[in-house]
C-alpha cells in the first residue's frame, strides 16, 4: 500500500468505568455504574456505566434511581473527575510519542492525524502501547477525513479497529438511518423521516434545495453532506478550547417556588461567573436548563448585547432567560452555561 494520509480516531473502551475498575480491581466483570454521589437513592445521573451494566439498559444520562432498577446489583460509584483528567493526560501523551499529531476532542477520545502505509498496523500498535502504558483499552477508526473516522469507532467497539473511507462507505452506511450520522441525533432523525429521508442513502439522494427549505438554507444542505460521508480531514494539535462553562444543580425534593429557583439560578450564575474570569474569556452568550418533573428537559438562551466577564451581567441574563420558562411545573434541575465567542 503506497504512504498515504490518514485520520485516525482513538477513542477509550467505557473510559470512567475502566478509570474506576483499574482502581479497584475486585470490581472487574462486575456491573459499574458511574454517576453524582454515587448514591443511586438520590436524583442524579448516570455518568458511564460498564458493558456489564449496559446489557441491563443501563445508559449515560439515565437517572441513578432507573440504573437501580434496571440493574440492582450494579456497584455505584461517585464521579471523581480530577482522577478521569489525570489518566486521560496519560493517554494523551502516550498518543504524542507516536509521529502523528494528536487533536484532542475531550478525557476520552482524540483525532491523530498520521501518514503511513499501514494504519492498521498503526493502529494495533498504539492499543497496544496504550493498555501497556494505561492498563485501559481503547477502540481505533481508521478514516479518510474526521467523519468517517468517528463513525469507524463506533464498529470497532470495543476494543477493535475499523477503517470506513470512501471506498466502503455506500456498503457500510447506506442502509443505516441517518442517527448513525454524528452530527444527526434523535430529534432531527424523527423530522427527517418525517421528510421521507430514513436511511443514509436516503438522505445523500435528497434534493439541496428542498433540504434548505424544510431544515434551513445551512443545516439542510449540511445533513445531505453528512450523508455522503465528506467532512474535514485537517487535524490540528492546537489545544482543546473549552466552547462554553456551566454548572447545574439537581435538587434532591422538586422546586414549586419560582423564588426560590431563581435565587438558584443567582447562586449558579455566580458559580459560572467564576469559571469565566478563570478562564479569562469574555461570554457571548448565556442559556439556562430546566429539567421539569419527571424528567423533561428545555434550554433557553439569550445573546449578551457585548462579550463580557462581569457577574453582574451574567446573573442578570440568566434571569431574564428563566423568565422565558412556565415556571407552572415542578423543577428537579436548573443550570447555567456561558458561552464563549467563536474564535
Amino acid at each position: 500500500m503506497a504512504v498515504r494520509e490518514w485520520v485516525l480516531h482513538v477513542d477509550l473502551d467505557q473510559f470512567i468505568a475502566a478509570v474506576e475498575v483499574s482502581r479497584r480491581p475486585e470490581l472487574r466483570g462486575k456491573p459499574v455504574v458511574v454517576g453524582g454521589t454515587g448514591d443511586p437513592t438520590e436524583r442524579a445521573v448516570v455518568a458511564t456505566a460498564s458493558y456489564e451494566a449496559r446489557e441491563f439498559g443501563v445508559q449515560s444520562g439515565m437517572p441513578l434511581r432507573t440504573a437501580a432498577k434496571r440493574c440492582p446489583d450494579a456497584v455505584f460509584l461517585a464521579t471523581d473527575a480530577p482522577a478521569y483528567q489525570a489518566v486521560s493526560d496519560r493517554v494523551m501523551a502516550t498518543l504524542r510519542e507516536f509521529p502523528v499529531i494528536v487533536e484532542v476532542l475531550g478525557w476520552d477520545e482524540a483525532f491523530l492525524g498520521v501518514t503511513t502505509d499501514d494504519p492498521e498496523a498503526l493502529a494495533a500498535d498504539i492499543r497496544r502501547v496504550v493498555t501497556e502504558e494505561t492498563g485501559l483499552s481503547c477502540s481505533v477508526g481508521i478514516g479518510d477525513n474526521k467523519l468517517r473516522a468517528k463513525l469507524a469507532t463506533g464498529f470497532a467497539k470495543p476494543a477493535g479497529i475499523f477503517r470506513l473511507v470512501q471506498e466502503n462507505w455506500w456498503d457500510v452506511m447506506a442502509e443505516k438511518p441517518t442517527d448513525a450520522l454524528w452530527g444527526i441525533g434523535a430529534k432531527t432523525t424523527k423530522k427527517l423521516a418525517e421528510a421521507g429521508y430514513r436511511t443514509v442513502l436516503e438522505l445523500a439522494g435528497a434534493d439541496p434545495a428542498g433540504l434548505a427549505a424544510r431544515f434551513g438554507p445551512k443545516l439542510g444542505p449540511w445533513y445531505r453532506i453528512l450523508a455522503g460521508g465528506i467532512g474535514d480531514a485537517e487535524v490540528t494539535a492546537t489545544p482543546y478550547v473549552a466552547k462554553s462553562r456551566s454548572r447545574e444543580t439537581t435538587f434532591q425534593e422538586n422546586l414549586t417556588d419560582p423564588g426560590i429557583m431563581a435565587a438558584e439560578i443567582v447562586a449558579l450564575a455566580k458559580r459560572v461567573s467564576q469559571d469565566v474570569a478563570e478562564e479569562g474569556r469574555p461570554a457571548a452568550r448565556v442559556a439556562v436548563k430546566v429539567r421539569f418533573a419527571p424528567f423533561l428537559t428545555h434550554t433557553h438562551s439569550v445573546t449578551l448585547p457585548a462579550p463580557t466577564a462581569d457577574p453582574a451581567e451574567i446573573e442578570k441574563a440568566a434571569l431574564a432567560v428563566l423568565d422565558l420558562f412556565d415556571l407552572g411545573r415542578p423543577v428537579r434541575l436548573l443550570g447555567v452555561r456561558a458561552e464563549f465567542p467563536s474564535p
